[in-house]
């Protein structure tokens, strides 16, 4: 959401994203389930698109920080994937590369991310900020929270679908509103579009009341391959489970924590996500309508609707999201989803 909702205001945002591994989810796999959609284009397109609708959404390529993928397939077999040395080095390569003026990192934090606790990531954090600014890109982390889902759907298609809803104001989930306008403040700030970042914040939404950022995301999807109508045409175009099931509690009460990853296998579960980097995705598995921390679950209310090919996969799926859920009687403390604001070291 963000990217169209930036280009909308002037900024130009040439995006390099990857694919999920494990509980994670992939921006590339995401976008791969609109139809016709190429997350590969050669360097001239990718740079026309960026140029013409002032965003494009893509993943590494052979001429653009091919290295990366090489280095990636070493820290995975030397069991070095979570060195926060070089978890820098491989981001900020597709950053760097991609001739950015401008960086804002978006860190996680908590049971759903890779570095859990708050002291690692706000070492991971740090280590950005202070790499990337030295490499001469002005760059601020935000370390965001993750002990609840950030919005309502987990999965492919239906995280396409979300994220429409979002762009055109028919549904937008209060936390993901909040990191979503947090970062791109910060970065209309570093971009020299705002003065500062709560002014960005305000602009940022007159992009989603005015309708310009929702067509942005349209342009960006047919410039890059897919359908000249998403926004319009989604519920059709997006690939749909053949099956839809309520996955209801053991037990009423209201949701006192989380376990995020636990969520995450669940998509996994269905078919939605990857054990290994060779494993094939289902794009129209998922979940919808999960529920929130102080949500009260019940006769009325499920803890998700589960997006299955099949009665096995859905049972399972259901189990995993009644492990992940702890209910009790009184309502949490909500969460501010942004946790802190990470400058770099001096």
């Amino acid at each position: 959401m963000l990217a169209p909702m930036l280009a909308a205001l002037g900024a130009f945002v040439p995006m390099i994203s990857g694919r999920g591994l494990g509980h994670t989810g992939g921006t590339l796999d995401k976008l791969d389930s609109i139809p016709g959609y190429d997350t590969k284009p050669d360097l001239l397109r990718f740079r026309q698109v960026v140029r013409d609708v002032g965003c494009a959404i893509i993943g590494q390529t052979e001429t653009l920080a091919p290295a990366d993928r090489r280095l990636y397939a070493i820290r995975d077999v030397t069991a070095t994937v979570e060195s926060v040395a070089l978890i820098t080095a491989s981001i900020l390569s597709k950053k760097l590369a991609a001739g950015l003026e401008g960086l804002v990192m978006d860190v996680k934090t908590g049971s759903g991310a890779f570095m859990p606790t708050l002291e690692a990531s706000r070492e991971l954090a740090e280590s950005i900020a202070t790499v990337a600014t030295g490499a001469g890109l002005p760059t601020v982390s935000l370390i965001t929270d993750m002990n609840e889902p950030l919005a309502s759907a987990a999965g492919n298609a239906v995280e396409v679908q979300n994220a429409i809803d979002f762009l055109t104001g028919k549904h937008q989930d209060a936390r993901l509103l909040k990191v979503t306008l947090a970062l791109g403040g910060e970065l209309l700030r570093l971009a020299g579009l705002a003065g500062t970042a709560p002014e960005g914040e305000m602009l940022l939404r007159g992009t989603i009341e005015s309708g310009a950022a929702a067509e942005r995301f349209e342009r960006m999807v047919a410039a890059l391959g897919g359908p000249t109508d998403i926004i319009a045409r989604a519920s059709a175009l997006l690939p749909r489970a053949g099956l839809v099931v309520e996955a209801w509690p053991e037990q009423g009460g209201i949701v006192t924590s989380v376990d995020v990853r636990a969520v995450g296998l669940a998509v996994v579960e269905l078919g939605g996500g990857r054990a290994r980097a060779s494993d094939a995705i289902d794009p129209s598995v998922g979940l919808t309508k999960l529920a929130a921390l102080g949500d009260e679950l019940g006769a009325e209310r499920p803890l998700a609707l589960v997006h299955a090919r099949e009665l096995t996969s859905a049972e399972a799926a259901t189990q995993r999201l009644r492990a992940a859920y702890r209910l009790g009687d009184e309502t949490p403390r909500r969460r501010d989803p942004v946790v802190e604001r990470i400058l770099p070291a001096q």
